[in-house]
Parts: C-alpha cells; structure tokens; sequence
C-alpha cells in the first residue's frame, strides 16, 4: 500500500463510534448481570471517593481553589497536596499496625476480615488550624517493624468479593 497507511486509514470515524458503542453496551450489559462485578466496582469506586474526599479535606487552604494561572504552579499545588495525602495515609497506616500489635499483645484475635474493614483515611486526630512545634523535627523515630503477625493466606485463596467488597450493592 502507498505510504503504509493499509485498512485502518480508510475507516470511517462512525464506523469507530459504533464499534464504541457496541462495547460500551457489552459492557454495561455484563454489569447488570454479574451481581459480584458491581459489588467489585462499587468498591472500587467508594475507595476512590474516599481518597479524593480526604484529599481535599487535607487542601483546605483557599478552600481547595487553584486560584494561580500558572499550569506550573497549578501542578505544583496538586502534586504538595498529593505528597501530604500519602504522608498522612502512610501516618494513618503506620498508626493502625501499632494499635493492631497492642491489641495482639493484650490477646485479641484479629483477623483479615477485621483489617478490611480499616480505613486509613482518618481525621479526627488531624488539628488542620492549630499550633504545631517544631522541635521534634531533630528526633530519630524507632526502625519500623513492618511485621503484624495476621495470616492473610485465607484471602488470597478467596476472590475480591470475600474481602469486604461484598457489602455494597
């Protein structure tokens, strides 16, 4: 073929559209029927929500409005307010294996489907407005034991749905 351009060239856009269109109702079709795919996508999707609302609860200043024209500076506000949610879920989890070994150690039983159910996307103990000191900067925290001591085999020998996705919908 001159120039290499082959089938795809001579295509017409509708004929894409409908191609589109035909997957889209697949799709859709496929999750009306299959009540464990949308228990997986409401799921999916609530965890999304719940990111994106702590996220912007964290950017509080000008009340989460990019006020700068700049797209550096736009990207700049994104990515900071990017970095301080990851710090603050890594915070958050660190916190949680904490109280999940102290109660291990007080002889609670715990399991996986106890830490599904533990989100790491906690405010309370979050003081936005308040007064926050700095000499602390200069202490070394204690090595991080990564360890909690939970089997988490039963789950991966069970499907997304057994992990507390099974809830919604």
């Amino acid at each position: 073929m001159p120039g290499g351009c082959g089938r795809i060239c001579r295509t017409s856009p509708a004929a894409f559209r409908e191609v589109g269109r035909v997957i889209r109702t697949v799709q859709l079709l496929r999750y009306l029927s299959d009540a464990p795919l949308r228990r997986r996508v409401t799921a999916a999707t609530n965890k999304v929500e719940a990111f994106n609302g702590f996220s912007q609860w964290l950017g509080f200043g000008n009340r989460g409005v990019i006020a700068d024209n700049d797209p550096v500076e736009q990207e700049k506000a994104m990515k900071f307010n990017a970095l301080l949610t990851n710090a603050v879920v890594f915070h958050n989890a660190l916190d949680i294996a904490e109280i999940v070994r102290q109660l291990l150690e007080e002889g609670w039983e715990i399991t996986p489907e106890d830490l599904a159910h533990i989100s790491p996307y906690l405010t309370e103990h979050i003081n936005r407005f308040g007064e926050y000191s700095t000499h602390e900067l200069g202490i070394r925290p204690d090595a991080y034991d990564p360890r909690l001591d939970v089997d988490f085999t039963p789950l991966r020998d069970q499907g997304p749905a057994a992990v507390g996705f099974g809830q919604a919908a």
